[in-house]
């Protein structure tokens, strides 16, 4: 009953004193972690999903129901772990890229949504899907992180954050890099505001490549209910905007002494 307190509070402080938490029975999901369904998909049910571990995925497309997931195992970053490759801190020395959190968020996930992936016949991000998600960033819950060349998006991810804990959701790129650089410095600013968890929910090469790694399905919940309840140690907007500008600054300097060259 404690848990369900918190989570209720959490969701009151977000939505107002009539939120309505629904309870999912975690328990009950096999290795693979598919919970069950439901027809509807709330802002609310989507969040108290989140406060236990349960995300919604499901091929709005082709007319499914929404399911509801809580895998075995988990695929994790914990962020004091996380191993930035050498190839892609040396770009970040001559990014051409500005970066922004929570400036473009519609156009972000419209561009997750309909990216092209190799391997891949579609998303899993409709319209009823990118219709929650910015319901919830309108609430502080769900974040973008934008990669600019000039006026011009080139990539960028979004996620929802709560407490100590990020879930990210999806990446774009349309320009080298463009994507990947806008992680690392989110991740480099979410660790500096105290941040301990980013969840990728199943295992995805991009992310093994920073330190990712499964972690079981009762670990993750157990590390959720403690860091959901936490906040972070300082504002993540005004860390990532002073990381964002000694990125642009460093870039210029090298690119000013190479042509002094």
């Amino acid at each position: 009953m404690e848990s369900i307190d918190w989570q209720k509070k959490l969701g009151a402080e977000r939505f107002g004193s009539d939120f309505e938490y629904t309870h999912f029975f975690v328990r009950d999901a096999g290795r693979n972690g598919l919970l069950g369904y439901t027809e509807t998909l709330t802002p609310e049910l989507v969040f108290s999903a989140y406060l236990q571990g349960i995300f919604p995925w499901y091929d709005e497309d082709s007319g499914d129901p929404v399911l509801w997931w809580s895998p075995d195992p988990r695929f994790v970053l914990f962020v004091n772990e996380i191993r930035f490759p050498r190839s892609a801190v040396k770009f970040l020395k001559h990014s051409p890229y500005t970066y922004t959190i929570d400036a473009a968020f519609s156009r972000v996930i419209e561009n997750c949504a309909h990216v092209h992936r190799a391997g891949q016949d579609g998303t899993w991000i409709g319209n009823r899907m990118i219709d929650i998600y910015c319901a919830l960033h309108e609430r502080g819950i769900a974040h973008s992180v934008e990669a600019w060349h000039g006026n011009e998006l080139a990539g960028g991810l979004y996620g929802v954050l709560i407490g100590k804990v990020f879930c990210g959701e999806s990446m774009f790129t349309l320009e080298s890099n463009a994507g990947k650089s806008a992680f690392m410095l989110f991740a480099k600013a979410f660790e500096r505001c105290g941040g301990v968890l980013i969840d990728s929910q199943v295992y995805t090469e991009n992310i093994a490549r920073y330190g990712g790694r499964n972690i079981s399905r009762a670990a993750f919940l157990r590390m959720e209910s403690e860091l959901l309840p936490q906040k972070l140690s300082d504002d993540l907007h005004t860390v990532f905007g002073e990381i964002a500008a000694e990125t642009v600054r460093t870039s210029r300097l090298h690119a000013e002494s190479a042509s002094n060259r």
